[in-house]
This record gives structure tokens, C-alpha cells and sequence, in this order.
């Protein structure tokens, strides 16, 4: 198995483990970007993520999508938005690999957090993130505005 910086040849493959996570997650028709839309996010002038994928035998399995952040409490920080395995190829260690690289980034760039949500049913992430030393708080709530949201926003003000 290899553990690589993405590549914006890769971004199709990422974005089918992206709708695969939405499945899991319980959202399948959530995703609304594309390929093309990672590719110009992802690898332009200001890239604003980061991407590792896992692969093995050619094909890509897994990935990790994260980027910077800053806290006014801890400043430079990093957002672990997604990190997921293929379905069939979870337990090849391809997670443990790709989350490890996330935070050996995270160290090197010398950030002070990293962060990211989990599902409060998916136990065995939250387990697997426990044992690791990570911190699974009870207490924070996440909190979003959609599109429609911040249009009924802006059009009251």
C-alpha cells in the first residue's frame, strides 16, 4: 500500500469515496461537487485543501481531505473534513495509515490542533479516535447554514 499527496488526476476516484462516505453517513444524495470542482478547489493558485490517498495495487481505497484553519484561542490549526476507506477495503489498514499521515502534516506544519466531526453512532471511529489520544467532546455542538440558509439570511437583512 502507498500513502500519497493526491493528485488532481485523482480527484475522481476521491470524489466517488466522497459519495460512498455520503452512503455511509446516511446522505447519499448530498453531494452536489464534482471532479472538476475538487480539481479547481483543490490544486489552483490558493488551494484551499489538502488531500492523501491510499493505494494499493493501482487502485485508490481510501483518502483524507483536510485543510487550514485558525483559532483565535490556539491559532494554526487543521480540519480533517473526511477520511474513509472503500467499504471492502477496510481492514487493510489503509485508515490507521491515512490518519496517520494527516497528523504527522499536522505536526510538521506545526499546528497546535487538528479537528474534525464524527457521527455520535459510529462507534467504531469514535473508539478507534479514543484510543489514538484524541479528545471526543459531548459538549460542542456542530452548527451549519445551508445555501437556502444564507440566502433567507441576506435577503432579511
Amino acid at each position: 500500500m502507498i500513502i500519497r499527496k493526491g493528485t488532481p488526476q485523482d480527484m475522481p476516484a476521491v470524489l466517488e469515496l466522497i459519495k460512498e462516505l455520503a452512503v455511509f453517513e446516511k446522505e447519499p444524495d448530498a453531494v452536489l461537487l464534482t471532479a472538476d470542482d475538487l480539481v479547481k478547489d483543490g490544486f489552483g493558485t490558493n488551494p484551499l485543501f489538502y488531500t492523501v490517498v491510499a493505494e494499493l495495487d493501482g487502485e485508490i481505497i481510501g483518502m483524507a481531505l483536510f485543510y487550514n484553519r485558525y483559532s483565535t484561542w490556539k491559532g494554526k490549526t487543521i480540519h480533517l473534513e473526511d477520511l474513509i476507506v472503500k467499504e471492502e477495503k477496510r481492514g487493510t489498514g489503509a485508515g490507521s495509515a491515512l490518519y496517520k499521515e494527516v497528523i504527522t502534516f499536522a505536526k510538521a506544519q506545526g499546528v497546535s490542533r487538528v479537528e474534525w466531526v464524527v457521527l455520535d453512532w459510529n462507534t467504531h471511529a469514535i473508539d478507534f479516535y479514543k484510543r489514538s489520544g484524541a479528545t471526543v467532546f459531548n459538549d460542542w455542538l456542530t452548527v451549519q447554514m445551508d445555501e437556502e440558509g444564507i440566502t433567507k439570511f441576506t435577503l432579511s437583512l
